[in-house]
């Protein structure tokens, strides 16, 4: 768990941006985040919970699944994720 060890630097990769649904506070962001950053090759993520929008930011050259990500989301509780168009 990574709570207060965020890396958010600008020189990452590849940005994907996931819709979230069933989150309640911001606790639901902080665990999807979580989730998200034990995936190897994901350097951050970030979730609002108001918009129901996470972004995820990929390790500089790092190809990360994006079925992997929603899969995440889905273990970190309830949540239901698909890719944003």
């Amino acid at each position: 768990m990574r709570l207060f060890n965020r890396k958010k630097d600008t020189d990452v990769g590849e940005q994907v941006v996931l819709l979230v649904e069933g989150m309640h506070c911001s606790s639901c962001g902080l665990l999807i985040d979580d989730e998200l950053e034990d995936i190897p090759g994901v350097r951050f993520a970030a979730t609002d919970v108001k918009t129901g929008r996470t972004t995820v930011r990929l390790e500089e050259g790092a190809h990360v699944d994006t079925a992997a990500l929603v899969a995440a989301v889905q273990q970190a509780g309830d949540y239901t994720a698909r890719p944003a168009a």
